[in-house]
């Protein structure tokens, strides 16, 4: 299937990089179907809306530069999104790349969480107090190499 981007113009989409989100994201609960794409810049990846070109989302692996998160799924959204282990689900945060300079932030207190298996995903709010909306990628991973 080809798909239109901002950022790439139009690509191949394969079938398996489609990811349903039946909820939609937080405050774009009216877009519910992206295709996951990686990105020329090693270790993000595109969260693209595959029904508005102009909507995309970066997203980073947390596990990356914060070995300590953790993310708590409710029994009854792991069985909707065909997880029967943590190995099953995909985590990724979204990221903040700001025009002024400042810090480029992870969300962690709002994780993308996808079944491999199932490709249906859901932006699963945190109550942990630990996680933030803005995390500073470059701090944090300096810090956990420390």
């Amino acid at each position: 299937m080809k798909l239109r981007t901002k950022a790439f113009g139009e690509i191949e989409l394969d079938d398996r990089q489609v990811i349903d989100f039946p909820e939609g994201l937080i405050g774009f609960q009216k877009f519910t179907r992206y295709a996951l794409l990686d990105a020329p810049q090693k270790p993000y990846f595109y969260l693209q809306s595959i029904d508005l070109p102009e909507l995309a989302f970066i997203l980073v692996d947390p596990f990356l530069f914060r070995a300590d998160y953790a993310v708590d799924v409710q029994d009854d959204l792991s069985s909707a999104l065909g997880l029967s282990s943590p190995e099953d689900a995909l985590i990724l945060c979204l990221v903040t790349v700001p025009t002024d300079g400042s810090p480029v932030t992870a969300n962690l207190m709002g994780p993308i969480v996808i079944g491999k298996a199932s490709r249906k995903g859901v932006q699963l709010p945190q109550a942990d107090p630990r996680w933030k909306t803005k995390h500073d990628i470059m701090a944090e991973l300096s810090a956990s190499k420390a």
